[in-house]
């Protein structure tokens, strides 16, 4: 006895994707993986501006320490310009002067910086960057000490200058990201042991 049986293993009419679906899903994943990348682009810059920003903040933060705990020591000034400062600190400190100033000489390996260094201004003693990237407005101010009924308490001269306030701008910029700046204007740090005539 002969038994036929239907053969299922012959290929049926091939299926695929026609031109137009191929042409559709391209462009689909085209459009999806642009966004992506802008995404990732995106999150990349906003982190690198991020860490910019908390470098900034950083150094700016350490340098006003270190500028108020010396103004609040030091015994007179010298003011050398609104750039410039020179403290005389007490004896048996490490220094007996410090100058605090903004190099804008664009020769000079600070430039652009709010540096410190031991002695007065024409000292040849290595300078500490303070803050990098200080705009060029950087201006020290100084006041009198408050007094009632007088409005404008500006010094006009060392003997009668009891308090001093920084204010700079630092900036970062580079080529991937858009810059950053922070503005900062400190609070008025008192000179405790100097005297003054007002």
């Amino acid at each position: 006895m002969t038994t036929s049986a239907r053969r299922t293993d012959r290929p049926g009419p091939a299926r695929g994707f026609t031109l137009s679906e191929v042409l559709l899903a391209s462009a689909l994943s085209a459009f999806v993986l642009a966004a992506v990348m802008s995404a990732f682009l995106f999150l990349g810059r906003s982190g690198l501006r991020s860490s910019s920003v908390s470098e900034m903040e950083g150094q700016v933060r350490r340098a006003l320490e270190i500028f108020a705990q010396e103004t609040r020591l030091a015994t007179d000034l010298r003011w050398n310009n609104a750039q410039s400062i020179t403290l005389t600190l007490p004896a048996g400190s490490p220094a007996t002067q410090v100058t605090y100033a903004y190099d804008a000489d664009p020769r000079s390996a600070t430039h652009r910086t709010l540096y410190r260094v031991t002695g007065d201004a024409s000292s040849a003693a290595p300078r500490r960057v303070l803050v990098r990237g200080v705009a060029a407005d950087f201006t020290f101010r100084r006041y009198k000490l408050e007094q009632p009924g007088v409005g404008d308490n500006t010094a006009a001269n060392d003997a009668e200058t009891k308090q001093i306030q920084l204010v700079l701008r630092a900036e970062r910029a580079n080529a991937v990201t858009a810059g950053a700046s922070q503005s900062i204007a400190s609070a008025r740090y008192i000179l405790r042991n100097k005297r003054v005539s007002n």
